[in-house]
Protein backbone atom coordinates (compact mmCIF):
# COMPACT_ATOMS: atom_id res chain seq x y z
CA UNK A 1 0.00 0.00 0.00
CA UNK A 2 1.09 3.55 -0.85
CA UNK A 3 1.63 6.18 1.92
CA UNK A 4 2.47 8.58 -0.01
CA UNK A 5 0.62 11.90 1.14
CA UNK A 6 -2.00 13.47 -0.50
CA UNK A 7 -1.36 17.19 -1.30
CA UNK A 8 -4.31 18.06 1.11
CA UNK A 9 -2.82 16.46 4.13
CA UNK A 10 0.64 18.52 4.89
CA UNK A 11 -2.00 21.46 4.38
CA UNK A 12 -4.17 19.88 7.14
CA UNK A 13 -1.47 18.58 9.78
CA UNK A 14 -0.34 22.50 9.65
CA UNK A 15 -3.87 23.49 10.01
CA UNK A 16 -4.35 21.29 13.06
CA UNK A 17 -1.17 22.30 14.73
CA UNK A 18 -2.76 25.93 14.52
CA UNK A 19 -6.16 25.61 16.48
CA UNK A 20 -4.90 23.22 18.58
CA UNK A 21 -2.40 25.79 20.04
CA UNK A 22 -5.14 28.16 20.31
CA UNK A 23 -7.12 26.11 22.23
CA UNK A 24 -4.13 25.56 24.35
CA UNK A 25 -4.00 29.05 25.60
CA UNK A 26 -7.62 28.61 26.88
CA UNK A 27 -8.25 28.86 30.64
CA UNK A 28 -10.47 26.22 32.90
CA UNK A 29 -12.98 29.78 33.22
CA UNK A 30 -12.82 29.92 29.29
CA UNK A 31 -14.04 25.92 29.36
CA UNK A 32 -16.56 26.47 32.10
CA UNK A 33 -18.61 29.30 30.24
CA UNK A 34 -18.16 28.16 26.72
CA UNK A 35 -19.18 24.48 27.83
CA UNK A 36 -22.20 26.31 29.29
CA UNK A 37 -23.09 29.13 25.93
CA UNK A 38 -22.52 25.66 23.93
CA UNK A 39 -25.41 23.38 25.27
CA UNK A 40 -27.34 26.40 25.13
CA UNK A 41 -27.63 26.90 21.58
CA UNK A 42 -26.95 23.62 20.73
CA UNK A 43 -30.29 22.72 22.81
CA UNK A 44 -32.15 25.14 20.53
CA UNK A 45 -31.52 23.25 17.34
CA UNK A 46 -34.99 21.67 16.44
CA UNK A 47 -32.74 18.43 15.08
CA UNK A 48 -31.86 17.99 19.03
CA UNK A 49 -35.48 19.29 19.89
CA UNK A 50 -36.92 15.89 18.31
CA UNK A 51 -34.70 13.54 18.24
CA UNK A 52 -35.08 10.36 20.42
CA UNK A 53 -31.66 8.97 20.29
CA UNK A 54 -28.15 11.31 19.11
CA UNK A 55 -24.50 9.91 19.58
CA UNK A 56 -22.38 12.15 21.20
CA UNK A 57 -18.73 12.31 22.94
CA UNK A 58 -17.26 13.21 25.42
CA UNK A 59 -14.86 16.38 25.51
CA UNK A 60 -11.27 16.33 26.91
CA UNK A 61 -8.74 18.50 27.42
CA UNK A 62 -9.22 22.22 25.56
CA UNK A 63 -12.43 21.18 23.70
CA UNK A 64 -15.49 22.22 23.88
CA UNK A 65 -17.19 21.36 26.66
CA UNK A 66 -20.23 18.56 25.99
CA UNK A 67 -20.77 17.47 29.37
CA UNK A 68 -23.58 20.19 30.07
CA UNK A 69 -25.33 19.04 26.99
CA UNK A 70 -25.45 15.59 27.50
CA UNK A 71 -26.59 15.95 31.00
CA UNK A 72 -29.34 18.19 29.77
CA UNK A 73 -30.06 16.12 26.14
CA UNK A 74 -30.39 13.06 29.03
CA UNK A 75 -32.81 14.94 31.18
CA UNK A 76 -34.99 15.30 28.09
CA UNK A 77 -35.14 11.41 27.70
CA UNK A 78 -32.95 11.73 25.17
CA UNK A 79 -31.20 7.85 24.48
CA UNK A 80 -27.49 9.40 24.11
CA UNK A 81 -24.57 7.31 22.68
CA UNK A 82 -20.70 7.51 23.40
CA UNK A 83 -17.81 6.15 22.02
CA UNK A 84 -15.56 3.56 22.66
CA UNK A 85 -12.47 3.74 20.86
CA UNK A 86 -11.42 0.24 19.33
CA UNK A 87 -7.55 -0.72 18.36
CA UNK A 88 -8.39 -0.64 14.44
CA UNK A 89 -9.88 3.50 15.91
CA UNK A 90 -13.14 2.71 14.76
CA UNK A 91 -16.09 3.31 17.32
CA UNK A 92 -18.00 0.82 19.29
CA UNK A 93 -20.92 2.54 21.17
CA UNK A 94 -22.47 2.80 24.69
CA UNK A 95 -25.32 4.12 26.33
CA UNK A 96 -24.35 7.54 28.45
CA UNK A 97 -26.56 7.62 32.17
CA UNK A 98 -24.55 10.25 33.69
CA UNK A 99 -21.34 11.13 34.74
CA UNK A 100 -20.40 8.43 36.67
CA UNK A 101 -21.11 5.97 34.01
CA UNK A 102 -17.83 7.17 32.54
CA UNK A 103 -14.96 5.49 32.53
CA UNK A 104 -11.44 6.81 31.98
CA UNK A 105 -9.71 5.08 29.45
CA UNK A 106 -6.46 5.37 27.95
CA UNK A 107 -5.50 4.41 24.63
CA UNK A 108 -1.40 3.50 23.91
CA UNK A 109 0.16 6.92 24.52
CA UNK A 110 -2.60 9.25 23.63
CA UNK A 111 -5.07 11.20 25.85
CA UNK A 112 -7.05 9.77 28.04
CA UNK A 113 -10.79 9.58 27.05
CA UNK A 114 -14.22 9.07 28.43
CA UNK A 115 -16.31 6.39 27.87
CA UNK A 116 -18.83 4.59 28.65
CA UNK A 117 -18.67 1.46 30.88
CA UNK A 118 -21.65 -0.45 30.48
CA UNK A 119 -22.90 -2.54 27.72
CA UNK A 120 -20.99 -2.53 23.96
CA UNK A 121 -23.54 -1.91 21.54
CA UNK A 122 -21.50 -2.48 18.33
CA UNK A 123 -20.18 -0.03 15.37
CA UNK A 124 -23.60 -0.15 14.06
CA UNK A 125 -25.73 1.24 16.68
CA UNK A 126 -24.79 4.96 15.94
CA UNK A 127 -27.18 4.03 12.59
CA UNK A 128 -30.11 4.37 14.82
CA UNK A 129 -29.13 8.43 15.87
CA UNK A 130 -31.42 10.61 15.11
CA UNK A 131 -28.38 13.68 15.37
CA UNK A 132 -24.64 12.65 15.69
CA UNK A 133 -22.48 15.24 17.22
CA UNK A 134 -19.22 15.24 15.97
CA UNK A 135 -15.36 16.73 17.12
CA UNK A 136 -13.31 19.14 15.11
CA UNK A 137 -11.02 21.30 14.78
CA UNK A 138 -12.84 23.80 12.37
CA UNK A 139 -15.45 23.89 9.43
CA UNK A 140 -15.61 26.10 6.42
CA UNK A 141 -18.40 27.89 4.69
CA UNK A 142 -19.48 24.36 2.76
CA UNK A 143 -19.97 22.88 6.05
CA UNK A 144 -16.32 20.59 5.40
CA UNK A 145 -15.04 19.62 8.63
CA UNK A 146 -11.64 19.20 9.76
CA UNK A 147 -10.95 16.38 12.28
CA UNK A 148 -7.95 15.40 14.41
CA UNK A 149 -6.34 13.00 11.77
CA UNK A 150 -7.40 9.46 13.43
CA UNK A 151 -9.98 8.96 10.75
CA UNK A 152 -12.60 7.55 13.38
CA UNK A 153 -15.42 9.47 12.20
CA UNK A 154 -14.46 9.00 8.78
CA UNK A 155 -15.61 5.35 9.04
CA UNK A 156 -18.75 6.52 11.03
CA UNK A 157 -19.88 8.90 8.57
CA UNK A 158 -19.08 5.94 5.99
CA UNK A 159 -21.03 3.38 7.81
CA UNK A 160 -24.02 6.09 7.96
CA UNK A 161 -23.63 6.41 4.29
CA UNK A 162 -23.76 2.48 3.47
CA UNK A 163 -26.47 1.90 5.75
CA UNK A 164 -28.77 4.73 4.11
CA UNK A 165 -28.97 6.96 7.29
CA UNK A 166 -29.56 10.21 7.42
CA UNK A 167 -29.10 11.71 10.64
CA UNK A 168 -28.39 15.26 11.34
CA UNK A 169 -24.60 16.13 11.23
CA UNK A 170 -23.50 18.83 13.42
CA UNK A 171 -20.17 19.62 14.66
CA UNK A 172 -19.48 21.62 17.79
CA UNK A 173 -16.69 24.09 17.66
CA UNK A 174 -15.48 27.95 18.83
CA UNK A 175 -16.55 30.94 17.48
CA UNK A 176 -13.35 31.45 15.77
CA UNK A 177 -13.08 27.41 14.05
CA UNK A 178 -15.67 28.06 11.43
CA UNK A 179 -12.97 29.74 8.87
CA UNK A 180 -13.57 30.07 4.83
CA UNK A 181 -11.56 26.58 3.95
CA UNK A 182 -10.28 23.79 4.62
CA UNK A 183 -8.77 21.24 2.90
CA UNK A 184 -10.55 18.10 1.91
CA UNK A 185 -9.72 14.78 0.49
CA UNK A 186 -12.35 12.58 -1.67
CA UNK A 187 -13.85 10.98 1.64
CA UNK A 188 -14.64 13.69 3.69
CA UNK A 189 -18.36 14.65 4.10
CA UNK A 190 -20.05 17.97 4.79
CA UNK A 191 -21.56 18.73 8.32
CA UNK A 192 -25.29 20.30 8.61
CA UNK A 193 -24.38 22.66 10.93
CA UNK A 194 -21.87 24.07 13.62
CA UNK A 195 -22.76 24.85 16.89
CA UNK A 196 -20.25 27.40 18.91
CA UNK A 197 -20.58 29.24 22.08
CA UNK A 198 -22.17 32.30 20.45
CA UNK A 199 -24.59 30.60 17.68
CA UNK A 200 -25.49 28.19 14.91
CA UNK A 201 -24.07 27.92 11.42
CA UNK A 202 -26.11 25.86 8.92
CA UNK A 203 -24.67 24.38 6.12
CA UNK A 204 -27.73 22.34 4.46
CA UNK A 205 -30.11 19.81 6.20
CA UNK A 206 -30.23 16.17 5.88
CA UNK A 207 -32.26 14.24 3.15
Amino acid sequence: MSHIARPSEPDKRGLRRGFLEVRSRLTADDLRETATALAGRALELPELSHAGTVAAYVSVGSEPGTLTLLDALCARGVRVLLPVLLPDNDLDWGVYEGEASLARVRHGGRMALYEPAGERLGPDAVTAADAVLLPGLAVDARGMRLGRGGGSYDRVLARLERAGAHPALVVLLYDTEVVAHVPEEPHDRPVHAAVTPSGVRRFGRPS
